[in-house]
């Protein structure tokens, strides 16, 4: 069977994006769109979603997706007005420090309940509308490259992201048999809002050094990797997880020389 280039649209399709307020989340809602995926952002910043929904004309509903009931509320009101949810992205989530001698359990559940709680929440309604159909569907799962790295400091906000790529295996194994795949995509350092806020260039100081491209990544580079497995052109694909770093998973320690530019392990 040849590959059709129509496989990579969305058109007629429902996604959900969490978190589509600003960032990547925004980013893939955008790309969700543009290949013609009606969108449904759902976010707990009333003035982000707003604009974002405004901006990309999608349906933007205020929603702290680590509430149960929340998420119910949203789920049904996505489909009164778009339709069956088809393509679910788990992207909400947040972070702070957290050395491991100085974390409170309150610190603990805060994490966990703003990176994997969600993801569960969010999947596991979705995915019960889909079987309940017989219609297949795409889940997309945020996480990051502190999920499979040591993130001292950062220990908690880790082990969740760890989380959702242990999940994410899980979830694909449990609800291949219904034509569901799930999937996970995980970031680097990408240009977002909120590293524009500390960096004006978007890429702290020293750490372009330890990216193989010596570059961050942008949030356009993520939608292009939601859209594919979103489409049926990644319909073979489930239980992955895709490194969007410019290679630095791939690198494992290994940096250029901020003199010479040649790699090298370990400092010089």
């Amino acid at each position: 069977m040849a590959i059709d280039p129509s496989n990579i649209l969305l058109t007629g399709r429902v996604a959900v994006v969490t978190g589509g307020g600003e960032g990547i989340g925004r980013g893939i809602a955008g790309g969700l769109a543009a290949f013609g995926a009606k969108v449904a952002i759902w976010e707990r910043n009333p003035e982000t979603c707003a604009s974002t929904a405004e901006g990309i004309g999608a349906l933007g509903i205020v929603t702290d997706v680590r509430d149960g009931e929340q998420v119910d509320a949203a789920l049904q009101r996505t489909e009164d007005e778009l339709g069956t949810v088809s393509i679910l992205v788990n992207n909400a989530g947040g972070v702070f420090s957290s050395p491991l001698l100085e974390t409170t359990e309150n610190g603990w559940d805060a994490l966990y309940r703003s990176n994997l709680r969600h993801v569960l929440l969010c999947t596991q309604r979705v995915s019960r509308r889909l079987v309940a159909a017989g219609l297949p569907g795409s889940v997309i799962n945020v996480t990051s490259i502190e999920g499979v790295r040591a993130a001292p400091g950062y220990a908690a906000y880790a082990a969740a992201k760890a989380g959702v790529i242990n999940y994410t295996k899980t979830a694909a194994l449990e609800l291949a048999t219904q034509g569901i795949r799930v999937n996970a995509l995980a970031p680097d350092l990408t240009v977002t809002e909120g590293l524009l806020r500390v960096s004006r260039e978007g890429l702290p100081e020293g750490a372009r050094h330890m990216i193989p491209m010596a570059r961050p990544g942008h949030v356009d580079e993520m939608a292009g990797a939601a859209v594919f497995l979103a489409s049926d052109m990644s319909s073979y694909i489930t239980g992955q997880t895709i490194h969007v770093d410019g290679g630095t998973q791939a690198a494992s320690g290994w940096h250029h020389n901020p003199q010479t530019g040649d790699y090298q392990l370990g400092p010089g």
